[in-house]
């Protein structure tokens, strides 16, 4: 698999970012990449920077060096506007749905469709709502309930499609599955396997090692604001990528002992 991607260009390149914060260096010097069709989970404990890395993907933060290459282009990304015209999108852990409003009002709110007399195209705006939860999740049903009477694997297909429909072609989903069941973690994996089919690179942030396992293709591990390194899936344990996470080795580097301490 490293292989054939090795022989496309990345959809995201980001090289050498650093960011610091008073004399505190968040990020120092990473170096990550993403390409169509996968997801790369970034993960480390708290502190480690992965969200201070990614911010300056979504436009959030500006880095202090570094360059970002969406299509092998270099990108000038300055604020979340900037972040949208490249296709990146960003989906937070609290989803930032309006409650009270159903899923197509969420999915337009603020770029909402008009009839010519200048009122809202309801019709329009669920018919649309209705293709692109066709695609993602063909088991949602519930079109005109407001949204905070949803499930939480439903919610996040809102979110989701809400994205999906203003051709995000760079997803950044930060935690996911939290606070959901077993079932709806479940719908968001299938989810994530849907736009990985149509092509759309994902970085996941996640705290659970059994998410990053489920879902992502390639984990990348950040301490201290530094890159530990990146590994495929396939080729590391879960104890490995916990060494890498608190030991700050990677596994060809850690010794059985030190494994076994993390026990």
């Amino acid at each position: 698999m490293t292989q054939v991607m090795n022989d496309r260009t990345p959809l995201v390149q980001m090289r050498n970012m650093s960011v610091a914060f008073g004399g505190v260096h968040a990020v120092d010097d990473v170096t990550v990449d993403l390409y169509g069709g996968e997801v790369v989970a970034l993960v480390g404990g708290n502190g480690a920077g992965k969200t201070t890395l990614i911010k300056t993907l979504s436009g959030a933060h500006p880095a202090d060096s570094g360059e970002i290459y969406i299509d092998g282009k270099l990108a000038s990304i300055d604020n979340p506007r900037d972040a949208k015209e490249y296709g990146i999108e960003t989906i937070y852990q609290t989803l930032a749905l309006a409650e009270n409003i159903d899923a197509p009002a969420n999915m337009f709110l603020g770029r909402e469709l008009k009839t010519r007399w200048g009122t809202l195209d309801e019709a329009a705006m669920e018919d649309a709502t209705r293709k692109v939860m066709g695609r993602l999740n063909p088991k949602f049903l519930n079109f005109k309930t407001p949204v905070n009477s949803l499930s939480g694997g439903q919610r996040q297909s809102v979110a989701i499609a809400r994205t999906v429909h203003f051709n995000a072609r760079i997803l950044i989903m930060d935690e996911p599955t939290a606070a959901l069941g077993p079932a709806e973690t479940a719908q968001v994996a299938e989810l994530i396997k849907q736009l990985k089919a149509e092509g759309i690179g994902i970085f996941l942030i996640s705290h659970d090692i059994h998410d990053v396992f489920d879902l992502a293709d390639r984990i990348s591990v950040m301490l201290q604001g530094q890159l530990v390194g990146t590994v495929n899936k396939e080729d590391v344990t879960m104890d490995e990528v916990l060494g890498m996470i608190i030991i700050g080795k990677l596994p060809s580097e850690v010794t059985e002992t030190e494994l076994e301490t993390l026990h």
